[in-house]
């Protein structure tokens, strides 16, 4: 199973600070596995997205198996990056959802709110 956990700044607030991918779809055999290709292309798309148009480096810790990546709090001052970042990481989360809608038994998606929001 594919975990994802998307987060966001508070309950009444859309933005997103962060998002964590963990685990491994199982759909079928490494190599074979179009689930965990998916979510692969969709949030390293996202990252390099990230990166490419805006300039924003995000803080990350990338493995087998974990993709963790953070927003800098320092985004948020530049309200035009941070606005063109939310933007990609809406579509991500879209994206996702799409990739949940049809493999749901393979993936899940959770959401939650910046501690101390």
């Amino acid at each position: 199973m594919i975990y994802v956990t998307i987060e966001r700044l508070a309950p009444d607030s859309p933005q997103i600070s962060s998002f964590v991918v963990e685990g491994h779809a199982e759909y079928d055999v490494p190599g074979k596995d179009l689930v965990c290709a998916a979510v692969s292309a969709v949030t390293f798309g996202t990252y390099n997205s990230i990166e490419s148009l805006t300039g924003v480096i995000p803080i990350h810790e990338m493995e087998r198996g974990l993709m963790d990546v953070t927003i800098p709090e320092s985004t948020r001052s530049v309200p035009e990056t941070w606005n063109k970042v939310q933007l990609i990481l809406e579509s991500m989360v879209v994206m996702l959802q799409t990739i949940a809608d049809n493999y749901g038994d393979y993936i899940t998606i959770e959401t939650i709110y910046h501690k101390g929001g």
